[in-house]
């Protein structure tokens, strides 16, 4: 396998890389940051001459140690108290598995959280998620009923929306950037760029400067498929972006901004990773009065 056939390989397995990160870290947008740093250690490996035959296990274990680094180093660590018999535990239907809210399986401890992923998400088996945790099948498999006992008991927890905690001034902010996408007006969005703004199309390229990111609001200009409310994914607040030509609701993808004092500092669009939109929590949000 040549360099783009690797490269075309990891685009390709990226969602489902996602899904695992995603669950593990118990946030879209965090597990997309992991994410990328579990393919940046890929590509580096592969560049100092890694052979590898089993490219989705070997991703996934990059990636399951890349999620435990980001978990310790933020420190957190919920463990359920059972108390029921942990034979028998039966996998949730996929549909059901699912619709479980990133911070209940957040509740389960790390190898029971890996095991229910790669076993009833991703479909590995009881070795394969042995080899990717780096624990015997027997540990796996006992972590895996144990896991699948406390997802059913906290299944029924309600979802949390987590609305942002934000001061109204930066609500007011995004919510006039909203504005200004919903009438057209990019010119007005650009004399709000900070000189050195940073622009992430996520999974796709990074722009940076003034000059450098202008081009990016043309492309938006220029497409009419596109509707944008003002909303939050995960407790931050964000433009939603939906696809007028989909009647399901829900966005296609959304964008997330930062500000320096009056001035657009960053801007991350998961335009091209809309896989991050299919788990990620969101709710709409009214304007600002």
């Amino acid at each position: 396998m040549n360099n783009e056939e690797f490269e075309a390989r990891l685009q390709e397995l990226r969602p489902r890389q996602h899904r695992y990160c995603a669950r593990m870290t118990g946030s879209a947008i965090e597990g997309e940051d992991v994410l990328q740093d579990a393919l940046l250690k890929a590509l580096r490996a592969r560049g100092e001459g890694m052979v590898v035959e089993n490219l989705g296990g070997w991703l996934l274990r990059i990636a399951h140690n890349t999620c435990l680094d980001f978990l310790r180093q933020r420190a957190r660590s919920n463990v359920v108290p059972l108390t029921e018999d942990m034979e028998g535990g039966t996998a949730m239907q996929e549909a059901e598995i699912l619709t479980v809210s990133f911070q209940v399986f957040m509740q389960l401890p790390e190898l029971q959280r890996c095991a229910v992923i790669l076993k009833d998400v991703l479909g590995h088996s009881v070795e394969e998620a042995a080899a990717i945790a780096g624990c015997t099948p027997a540990a796996a498999k006992s972590a895996l009923q144990r896991g699948r006992i406390a997802l059913r008991q906290l299944a029924g927890q309600a979802a949390d929306a987590r609305v942002p905690l934000l001061p109204e001034a930066g609500k007011e902010r995004v919510a006039h950037y909203v504005r200004l996408f919903q009438d057209g007006d990019f010119d007005a969005i650009r004399a709000l760029l900070a000189e050195e703004v940073q622009l992430e199309l996520v999974n796709r390229l990074r722009l940076a400067g003034r000059s450098g990111v202008k081009p990016y609001f043309t492309r938006y200009a220029e497409e009419t498929r596109w509707r944008f409310e003002l909303g939050a994914v995960e407790g931050q607040v964000a433009m939603l972006v939906f696809d007028r030509h989909d009647a399901r609701g829900k966005p296609a993808h959304f964008v997330l901004l930062a500000w320096q004092g009056g001035q657009l500092a960053g801007i991350r669009d998961f335009l091209f990773a809309p896989y991050v939109m299919e788990s990620a929590g969101w709710i709409r949000m009214p304007a600002p009065a």
